[in-house]
């Protein structure tokens, strides 16, 4: 619908008004920073955009990542009609309004309607149900956004019928270009404030804001804000001044990084030598400094296989879990979580049997090549196998005492290595008895 020049002037005065984070949003699809794998112009979505030709989709990923931000890009770049509403205000009376313009549209002037739909994870199953056959006959193209992983939060229904994409944290070198520009642009951004800002200052702001756009962006603005000018007349975010904006500390920041790496190395050392206080010390330094807390569980992930290993097989089910539980709870309450993971995995008894097996094995392998697999062992299911030998004279475990056999399993070549060493510890002294139990009564 178009404007009238009253309605024009009250959007232009909004704008001005609006959060610098909201006026510096990119406006086509080529200001668009970061993204590249669902954005880069080999990418499908990118095609789909610019050839104005788009099915249903559902952005997920974290805030500040740019969902809303494609979302108004496809709004900026489609003929079809574009509709908005927020699943945390929104109820169905809301969609029963769209769905009965978006039929009015399509018949009378035979154009689409997409319907933008954000925090999508908001709505329940009934109201997301009520979308179904709108979608699916073409009245409506759907657009979600969400935080949550939609294969959890938003219907199969929905999901089958929609793309998804996910949306990555931006890279400290993409927040950087966003700052530079929101600075430097005059007509939405702070360019009439003649502010800078040093370098020191950007990089612990990119670090900072976790991947965030809006958070660092929201940062700069308030730091040019309430900064007062220097004696040349400018305005200089320095990196106390930035540190103020963000309200966090210079934790575990360095321009090389080094203390990032320590720290991390610290906490993993810690949960290995059985130093739960330590553990939950490193823990707590780098969620205060905002490290990212999927990273941090994929390190408790690999240090649950790497130094409790079968001494403790929860360790990997309880880092697990973590994992996928910070995921869909996010913080604060994500660092309750995590907490409990770190002190198990570092109370746990300890075994680095599993790793040092398969770091045998792959040593193993790339010295001896492509040793044959024993004949008995090799696949029976195919005609003419029986006619090559393969598969004659295998025993099947079952069959026998404790569902033992002793019969050749490696190469020959390899015949009584052994990489899997059992240690004395937790579960594993359990593992090394009862292997020694079923070889011994395998023998008498």
């Amino acid at each position: 619908m178009d404007m009238d020049l009253f309605q024009m002037m009250e959007q232009k005065n909004k704008e001005k008004e609006s959060p610098l984070a909201a006026r510096m949003r990119p406006r086509t699809v080529e200001e668009i920073v970061g993204q590249d794998h669902i954005l880069g112009k080999d990418k499908l979505l990118y095609r789909a955009i610019k050839a104005d030709k788009l099915s249903s989709l559902i952005f997920y990923g974290p805030p500040g990542t740019g969902k809303t931000t494609i979302a108004k890009v496809i709004a900026n770049s489609t003929k079809a009609e574009f509709c908005q509403i927020n699943a945390t205000i929104a109820g169905k009376k809301d969609m029963e309004e769209v769905v009965a313009a978006a039929k009015q549209t399509m018949g009378g002037f035979g154009r689409k309607t997409i319907l933008f739909i954000d925090e999508i994870h908001r709505f329940n199953k009934g109201q997301q149900d009520y979308l179904l056959p709108f979608v699916e006959d073409g009245t409506i193209v759907l657009i979600g956004a969400t935080t949550e992983n939609p294969y959890f939060e938003v219907n199969g229904a929905l999901i089958s019928r929609s793309a998804i994409f996910e949306l990555k944290p931006l890279t400290p070198e993409a927040v950087g270009i966003l700052i530079d520009r929101a600075l430097s642009d005059k007509e939405r951004g702070l360019g009439s404030f003649d502010a800078d800002i040093t370098e020191e200052a950007k990089a612990f702001l990119c670090d900072q804001a976790g991947g965030d756009a809006r958070r660092a962006l929201n940062a700069v603005e308030l730091g040019v804000m309430t900064t007062d000018r220097d004696q040349d007349g400018k305005i200089h975010l320095t990196l106390p001044v930035v540190t103020e904006c963000i309200q966090k500390r210079v934790v575990l920041f360095d321009k090389d990084g080094d203390n990032h790496y320590d720290t991390i190395s610290a906490f993993i050392k810690s949960m290995r030598g059985s130093d739960p206080d330590a553990a939950v010390y490193y823990l707590a330094k780098m969620l205060y400094a905002g490290e990212s807390v999927t990273f941090i569980a994929r390190r408790m992930m690999i240090c649950a296989a790497e130094d409790v290993g079968n001494a403790d097989p929860q360790a990997l089910v309880v880092a697990t879990s973590a994992a996928q539980a910070v995921e869909r709870v996010g913080m604060p309450e994500a660092q309750i979580i995590l907490s409990q993971a770190v002190a198990y995995i570092a109370t746990a008894p300890k075994s680095n049997a599993a790793v040092c097996a398969i770091e045998e094995a792959m040593e193993t392998v790339k010295e001896t090549g492509n040793l044959p697999v024993p004949p008995h062992l090799q696949d029976a299911h195919y005609k003419g196998a029986a006619k090559l030998g393969h598969g004659i004279g295998y025993k099947y475990a079952h069959d026998y005492k404790n569902n033992y056999v002793k019969q050749q399993y490696l190469p020959y070549e390899l015949n009584d290595t052994q990489f899997y060493r059992p240690s004395d510890n937790g579960y594993e002294a359990k593992i090394k008895e009862h292997m020694k139990k079923i070889k011994k009564e395998a023998e008498e």
